[in-house]
C-alpha cells in the first residue's frame, strides 16, 4: 500500500525552509540579531565604539568606579565615586585602607591610627609620641594641605577626566570583540591588540554606550564603572570631624 502525503503538508513544511534557505537568502537570514532591541553600537567599527564610548564618558556628570590597579607603585583597590566638583570613597593599599573626600579643590583623607602610625617603613616601629597622636587622628578627616607632596597623589583617585582617561584608554590597533553581559548590562568588546595586550573595554549595548569594564592589558587590574550620571551628595566635614595632622602626611 502507498500512502500519498497531500501535497499541502509538503508545502507547508517546505515553505518556511525556503524562505530561510533561498537561491538569494543564505541560512543566516533566519538567525536573531544580536543587536535588536539595543542602542546600535554593536553594528559599528571598533574604533567608533570606543570613540562613542569615549564620549558618553565625557558628557557624564558621575559615576562609581570599583576595582583593583597593579602598577610598579604597588596594587590599589577603589571603590568610588566621582563627579566632577569632587568625589568620596575609599583607596586600599598594601599598607592601609583610607577614605578620600574632595570637595571642589579641598582634599580630606580619613584612617585609622594605624595608618597615621606607619611613616612608609615596614619595619618601623612608632614612638609612644607617635602613637598617641595616631590615637587622636584615628577615624578623623584630615584635610591635606596643597603643598603636600601626598596632595597630587591622593587627589589623582578623584578626579573624574584624568582617572577615567587614564584608566579606560585602548592602546594599539582596536579589535572589535565579542558581546557579553556585566552586572546584567549587555556589553560589546573592544580590544587593543587581537589578544586584548592593550587592555578590553566592555561598552553597554543598553542606553547611552557607557564604559562598563575595562581590564587592563598585561594584568594590570580590571575597573568596573557603574551608577553613571547617578547624583551623590559632597559636604565638608564639620570642624568637630576634623583635625590638624601638623606635619607632613604619611606615605602610603
Amino acid at each position: 500500500m502507498t500512502v500519498r502525503t497531500p501535497s499541502s503538508r509538503i508545502r507547508r513544511a517546505v515553505t518556511p525552509l525556503a524562505l530561510c534557505a533561498g537561491l538569494t537568502v543564505g541560512l543566516t537570514a533566519c538567525a536573531a540579531d544580536p543587536d535588536e532591541g539595543t542602542n546600535g553600537v554593536g553594528r559599528l567599527s571598533a574604533p567608533e565604539i570606543e570613540s562613542k564610548a569615549q564620549a558618553a564618558a565625557d558628557a557624564a556628570r558621575a559615576v562609581r568606579l570599583s576595582g583593583t590597579l597593579v602598577s610598579k607603585g604597588g596594587t590599589f583597590k577603589l571603590n568610588m565615586r566621582l563627579k566632577q566638583d569632587g568625589a568620596t570613597g575609599s583607596v586600599t593599599t598594601k599598607n592601609s585602607t583610607f577614605e578620600l573626600l574632595r570637595v571642589g579643590d579641598a582634599l580630606y583623607l580619613k584612617a585609622d591610627a594605624g595608618f597615621w602610625a606607619h611613616d612608609g617603613k615596614e619595619d618601623d616601629t612608632p614612638s609612644e609620641a607617635d602613637s598617641e597622636a595616631a590615637d587622636t587622628l584615628d577615624d578623623k578627616y584630615v584635610k591635606v594641605p596643597q603643598g603636600d607632596p601626598s596632595y597630587k597623589q591622593l587627589r589623582g583617585f578623584t578626579d573624574m577626566g584624568p582617572l577615567l582617561d587614564g584608566l579606560i584608554g585602548l592602546h594599539g590597533e582596536k579589535v572589535k570583540g565579542d558581546r557579553d553581559q556585566i552586572g546584567g548590562v549587555r556589553t560589546v568588546k573592544v580590544k587593543g591588540g587581537a589578544d586584548g595586550e592593550g587592555g578590553t573595554l566592555d561598552v553597554s549595548l543598553d542606553g547611552e554606550p557607557y564604559p562598563v569594564q575595562f581590564a587592563r592589558g598585561g594584568g594590570g587590574g580590571i575597573v568596573v564603572l557603574s551608577e553613571w550620571n547617578k547624583d551623590f551628595p559632597l559636604t565638608a566635614p564639620s570642624k568637630e570631624e576634623t583635625l590638624d595632622y601638623g606635619k607632613q602626611l604619611p606615605r602610603t
